[in-house]
């Protein structure tokens, strides 16, 4: 039988213990994250709810969905239309990719800065869970966030009349700087991979 690492046991002496202790301060900040992600599906559900009422004619609803995606035109559309129909169903794809972010930000956060979850055994851990770090999140966030830019800028050319050239200019100008430092930020982790790995071999 093995003994125990004396290292593994040793109680931190008290102020390491509370300046450790203190990552469970970010605790409610990932719950109140949760109550976001509720209010997402809420917010979905209720858009998903217009758009089938629409689809049946319904034109109250069909004026909700008009008004939410900013949507104007020369006469106010009688009947649900493809344009209409696309920008609303980007948005809903909009809510999934925001609300996957919450989900990387709430698990992979809580992994890797609060305590280890246990889920190695559990048949539903993510795949990226297994090897989440700081760096590994990081990148993944600023992937998610060029997505959800790119649902943006899709919108909004889709709905280009209703938008002034500075705007169209200004919302790609700022997709293409996420999408910079993206890359600007998985170049650096990669760097810093190679760096730590050529210390360890020496």
């Amino acid at each position: 039988m093995t003994s125990p690492n004396p290292q593994a046991t040793r109680k931190l002496r008290p102020l390491p213990n509370l300046i450790f202790a203190s990552r469970w301060l970010q605790l409610p900040l990932y719950l109140g994250l949760i109550l976001a992600q509720g209010v997402y599906v809420f917010q979905f559900w209720t858009e998903l709810v217009h758009l089938i009422e629409a689809a049946f004619g319904h034109t109250a609803s069909l004026d909700i969905l008009v008004k939410s995606i900013g949507y104007k035109g020369d006469l106010t559309p009688a009947k649900l239309n493809e344009t209409i129909l696309m920008l609303v169903v980007l948005g809903l794809i909009d809510v999934v990719m925001i609300s996957n972010l919450l989900i990387m930000v709430i698990v992979g956060g809580y992994e890797t800065f609060v305590s280890r979850m246990g889920l190695e055994s559990h048949p539903d851990q993510p795949e990226w869970l297994s090897h989440v770090n700081a760096s590994v999140l990081k990148v993944k966030l600023a992937t998610a966030i060029i997505g959800i830019s790119s649902i943006h800028l899709l919108k909004t050319f889709i709905n280009a009349d209703n938008y002034s050239e500075k705007t169209l200019m200004w919302q790609t100008i700022i997709h293409v700087a996420f999408l910079f430092s993206a890359l600007a930020i998985a170049y650096t982790d990669r760097l810093l991979s190679g760096t730590h790995s050529a210390s360890k071999q020496h």
